[in-house]
């Protein structure tokens, strides 16, 4: 009661001021209707720049995807490029990379900026041999890409062969040298024509493309439509790696602004109008009533405009029974993405027209939007159309809500997005075919993320060459590490992070262990990339070079084999050649004797002359023979043999010699010790070697020989020292194993059982050492591998 009687003075006094009362009602609805007006042209503005940023990034992304599916032709082309700087297969590779790559239209190799390489040839021909380095129009972005040490993407420009186009180039560098360019050339119409693909559907905007013109340095523009920087409406884009910027512009510009006056005016209209019929209904009760039919004409009409907007938008909208899920008003659009009639969609259930693999996440969301765990969802889903076709749409879902109620209705929007699909699908299809291609390189191909310090690819050829999977080689971020060789794991380190910290490409050779336990060479060739003059990943190729490392190590050892055997018969030459002549000079002599002899005694001591140098010359040759065989033997017999059993028999066959001379033998080897030998040569040179220390002894001293054996650096070593006369090794030092070298004054001395014994030895591999002192004592020391 206290309230009414408050607010009665005030009712009454806008009733009897009707006049007042309309004026104050037309100012308060139209400052209301300009508040609305403005708050819904922002809102319709953030729309519409949501809208274009979300097609220009389409775009976008389209010539992005587009130009790395070139950047990895260009560099699989590049990688044709041997360490001579000669490209192998380049026709076939060529070949497949345009093939699989639709808007690349020719590839190049030009190796110190000339073009010499070209694919396809025919209809290029004009391309060859041109210096891009020396050409006005090309050098400055040639420049700006080695520069760089990255892609750089070049254009439009007027091609030789005809028409507008992009060029790709990647600088090559071999042996941490620049060796030229890989690069693919693009056609512009053909880049375009993909670009503005997510245009089809929509006609409000434009699509525009420029870049820096290289010699006047001003922005260029290639398509019809024209952009005002202080009055055209736009949203702009760099594109990476390159100087383009692409727009996408608003066509109709004023069409905003008239929608939201006229409804503002509109509004105004209605508000005066408004306030003008009040003040008549004040004066008159039955002016109000026929204002009320009128507003609700008006309502109907706007309704009747709801119902123009709904059937016309671009969108698909739905109306969804929130209790039911069937539907129960749906638009035009909505009709011609499904391909079904409003009458054939209006009381189905979404279920009817769901792709079966979707229907169960539209459920589990559904139910989600009922319980209100969530108030709207988005996803991407499938629709089967009418023919059968599967449509893919963007889906937004969203409950009308009504005050203190659980909302009844969603409501749904769908915009078609096939297409956007299936050049997903395309884009996907074309990385399968170059990770297929990668594959097919004879190396294991990879990429680190030098952000991440993480590996981004590894090509299948590691389960070839190392026999891990691509799996184990990601799920450790130290793999690489652990599986190189501990030998060569420092320098490796050490090299790769120095290359890393400078961004210096790099090409060395180390060792990795590979699951089997195997021990192989590689050769990694490490190349560091630059995105907007950052190096964000590093990128290389490890070649497995094991046979190449063996077929170079077996080369050295027949080299050095080689070079010893020519030094032995350069040796051995020299030798026959000596002694023969020695010989056959003797004989001839005494020939002559025997001729020029005067009595029958004479020739007779001749003729016993004569035998004893024939006999000395068949011992010479008999030695000789000895020497051949010991170095042509090709097919020696190696077995394992117990070293203290051949010193037995070596002491059994000079016991006679041994007990004559009071001969000591003291011998400090292992029973259980066994080398693998040659038996005869083995009984030969520990024969040759204690025969000489019992015949060299000192004639004032009791002759003892001391037998060692042990191992040094992985070689078995037989030590036999004595202490007899000893050798000056100043003076003969150089002599000790050449044939017929004596160095006593010993009847028996002959100077073959040095020279034989070195030789078996060697034969077998192994090397022989001497030490001596005059009056002291000698040690040879025998290594066997």
């Amino acid at each position: 009661m206290n309230t009414e009687k408050t607010l009665a003075p005030f009712v009454n006094w806008f009733a009897i001021r009707p006049r007042t009362s309309g004026y104050l009602l037309s100012i308060t609805l139209s400052l209301f209707i300009i508040l609305i007006s403005v708050q819904r042209y922002h809102i319709l503005k953030e729309d519409q720049e949501r809208e274009m940023s979300i097609i220009l990034n389409d775009i976008h992304e389209n010539i992005d995807q587009s130009l790395k599916n070139c950047q990895v032709s260009i560099v699989s082309l590049a990688l044709t490029i041997n360490d001579d700087g000669t490209p192998q297969n380049f026709d076939d590779v060529a070949k497949q990379l345009t093939e699989s790559n639709p808007i690349i239209i020719q590839v190049q190799l030009i190796p110190d900026g000339i073009i010499k390489y070209v694919y396809p040839i025919k209809g290029n021909e004009t391309s060859l041999n041109l210096n891009i380095l020396d050409t006005s129009y090309l050098q400055e972005q040639a420049y700006k890409a080695i520069k760089s040490k990255a892609i750089y993407f070049d254009g439009p420009l007027k091609l030789k062969q005809g028409g507008i186009g992009i060029v790709g180039r990647l600088p090559v560098y071999k042996k941490n040298k620049f060796w030229g360019f890989s690069a693919a050339v693009i056609k512009l119409e053909r880049l375009l024509k993909l670009s503005e693909s997510s245009l089809n559907n929509n006609s409000k905007y434009s699509f525009q493309f420029s870049n820096i013109n290289p010699v006047s340095h001003k922005e260029e523009f290639y398509l019809p439509s024209k952009i005002d920087a202080d009055k055209t409406n736009y949203v702009s884009k760099i594109i990476p790696n390159s100087n383009w910027k692409i727009y996408l512009i608003e066509k109709n510009q004023t069409d905003l602004y008239f929608v939201i006056l006229l409804r503002g005016l509109l509004g105004i209209v209605i508000a005066i109008l408004f306030g003008f019929f009040t003040s008549k209904l004040l004066r008159n009760p039955e002016k109000l009533r026929i204002l009320l039919k009128e507003q609700e004409k008006k309502l109907l009409t706007n309704e009747m405009k709801f119902k123009t907007v709904f059937d016309q938008a671009t969108v698909g909208f739905a109306f969804i029974d929130a209790n039911s899920d069937n539907f129960i008003e749906v638009n035009n659009r909505y009709c011609t993405i499904l391909g079904f009639s409003q009458e054939e969609i209006i009381g189905e259930n979404f279920v009817f027209f769901t792709h079966p693999d979707d229907i169960n996440d539209s459920e589990i969301n559904l139910k989600k939007l009922k319980e209100g765990i969530i108030s709207e969802y988005s996803t991407e889903k499938r629709y089967i159309s009418k023919s059968g076709k599967t449509i893919w749409v963007n889906l937004t879902v969203s409950p009308l809500w009504e005050s203190n109620e659980k909302p009844n209705v969603n409501i749904a929007f769908i915009k078609d997005i096939t297409e956007k699909k299936e050049a997903q699908a395309l884009i996907e299809n074309s990385k399968t075919r170059f990770k297929s291609l990668i594959d097919t390189i004879d190396g294991i191909v990879w990429e680190y993320n030098l952000e991440t310090m993480t590996p981004s690819f590894i090509s299948k050829k590691v389960e070839s060459i190392l026999g891990y999977t691509v799996k184990e080689w990601k799920s450790s971020a130290t793999f690489w590490e652990d599986h190189i060789h501990p030998d060569d794991l420092t320098f490796v380190l050490e090299l790769s992070d120095s290359a890393t910290k400078q961004r210096k490409n790099i090409d060395y050779e180390y060792r990795m262990i590979t699951k089997s336990g195997k021990v192989i060479w590689i050769r990694d060739i490490v190349n560091f990339v630059y995105v907007n003059d950052k190096t964000e990943i590093s990128r290389g190729i490890m070649i497995d070079i094991t046979k190449m490392k063996e077929a170079q190590k077996n080369l050295n050892n027949s080299f050095h084999l080689v070079t010893e055997q020519n030094k032995r018969l350069l040796n051995f030459s020299y030798i026959v050649s000596h002694n023969l002549r020695s010989h056959t000079s003797n004989i001839e002599s005494i020939i002559s004797l025997i001729e020029s002899a005067e009595s029958e005694e004479e020739r007779d001591q001749m003729m016993q002359l004569l035998k004893s140098v024939s006999n000395s010359l068949n011992e010479t040759m008999s030695h000789l023979n000895e020497v051949v065989n010991i170095n042509t033997n090709m097919s020696l017999v190696i077995k394992s043999l117990k070293l203290n059993h051949y010193i037995s028999t070596t002491k059994n066959a000079l016991s006679e010699q041994l007990f004559l001379t009071n001969t000591i033998i003291v011998t400090d080897i292992p029973d259980d010790v066994k080398i693998n030998y040659n038996q005869a040569y083995l009984e030969s040179i520990l024969y040759n070697i204690i025969s000489n220390a019992i015949k060299y002894r000192h004639p004032e001293k009791v002759p003892i020989i001391n037998i060692k054996w042990y191992k040094e650096h992985s070689l078995d070593v037989i030590e036999i020292s004595d202490n007899g006369i000893g050798i000056d090794l100043k003076k003969n030092g150089d002599k000790i194993f050449g044939l017929y070298k004596t160095f006593s004054n010993n009847d028996d001395s002959k100077g073959i059982g040095l020279y034989i014994t070195k030789n078996q030895i060697e034969a077998m591999g192994g090397n022989i050492t001497v030490e001596s002192e005059l009056n002291k004592g000698t040690t040879f020391k025998i290594y066997i591998k």
